[in-house]
């Protein structure tokens, strides 16, 4: 193993570049892992166009540490690790793990609770300099890390694919599916792709999907989906209303990231329905809020990343519920890591891009 490495540096909104840097160290109860795929989220792609959640503006101050290595997705094999790492992790030289995106504190007040997802210091790989990402050849895993086997037999992209899988999962949750519950899907993303998946294992009546590529509805069946509905097409609102007896879906769960996204579902669901609303938005949304109130008396519930759900996630790629090899369309190497962004925000020609580095 040399002493420097490559990695992808993110110095500001559009400012990423490829640099030598010092392979990290890792210090007690920590570990090293020699990083063998990473995927680029869509909250990546907004901190690199400028996003105010990650850059700050007149009501918040910037979430990213610059310069750090980005990358919060990801697979690898452990390297080296001390006795207390692996006694904490039950994990060895050799073993390929994840580890989700959040590093908690586990001392502040929701970690005490055990929401450690909403930690207030909020560590997450790739956008703080306690926790750099993936971006790169290795990664140091600190030791507050959460850390999970999986199997070596997938492919890395594959693997890396639990992160956004859980998060999915999670929204899932919150939705809180019964059997006869229909539930809409909007976008077919690697995030909807992964809440079709979810919601299917739920066992409701329906589940369908909004998206406005036709490939992506597509994979929205394969997924689990029953329908798969192209907005730009049909009236989904009123569509939805007719599957439904004129009364609306019971459960939509947001995943575009658009604006119209909200609205839409705002209109599509019946009086005391529940709205998941995952997406990181690059703008703020407004709504008609007496819709929420006194117009239906809805559940609109936030979801983010995939606490208690990484398990389940993994369990589901290792037994192909869900074609992971569809859903990853592309893997370049790191160093085309300004390709792989653009591919992401383009949005047409691909669905999951993954580096390697």
């Amino acid at each position: 193993m040399t002493d420097t490495m490559q990695a992808v540096v993110c110095h500001g909104p559009e400012d990423y570049r490829l640099e030598r840097r010092d392979v990290p160290q890792p210090g007690p109860g920590e570990a090293l892992m020699r990083v063998e795929a990473v995927g680029i989220c869509a909250s990546d792609l907004k901190c690199y166009h400028g996003a105010p959640m990650f850059w700050g503006d007149a009501t918040r101050p910037a979430y990213c540490e610059s310069p750090v290595v980005p990358g919060h997705e990801f697979t690898g094999t452990i390297v080296a690790l001390d006795g207390a790492a692996e006694q904490r992790w039950d994990v060895k030289v050799g073993d390929r793990v994840v580890s989700e995106q959040i590093v908690p504190c586990n001392a502040c007040r929701y970690c005490q609770r055990g929401q450690y997802w909403l930690c207030q210091p909020h560590q997450i790989y790739g956008f703080k300099k306690a926790t750099h990402g993936a971006m790169a050849e290795y990664l140091l895993i600190p030791a507050n890390a959460r850390v999970h086997h999986i199997s070596a037999d997938l492919p890395a992209a594959h693997a890396a694919f639990a992160e956004p899988l859980s998060c999915a999962l999670h929204a899932v949750e919150r939705a809180t599916i019964g059997m006869e519950d229909v539930v809409v899907v909007a976008g077919a993303g690697p995030i909807g792709l992964g809440m079709i998946a979810g919601a299917r294992q739920r066992g409701p009546k329906l589940v369908v999907s909004l998206d406005f590529d036709a490939n992506r509805r597509d994979l929205a069946k394969a997924c689990g989906a029953d329908l798969a509905l192209d907005p730009g097409s049909t009236d989904v609102v009123e569509e939805v209303r007719k599957l439904t007896g004129g009364y609306g879906c019971d459960v939509y769960l947001e995943a575009t990231g658009h604006p119209a996204a909200v609205p839409q579902g705002l209109q599509m669901l019946r009086k005391a329905g529940v709205f998941v609303e995952y997406s990181v938005m690059r703008e703020p949304v407004t709504v008609d809020w007496t819709i929420i109130g006194d117009s239906k008396e809805l559940d609109i519930r936030g979801a983010h990343l995939g606490p208690y759900c990484w398990p389940a996630a993994i369990r589901m790629i290792e037994n192909n519920v869900l074609p992971v090899e569809r859903i990853v369309t592309h893997q370049l190497p790191v160093t085309q890591f300004a390709e792989g962004l653009d591919l992401v925000g383009d949005g047409t020609r691909s669905v999951k891009v993954a580096l390697i580095p």
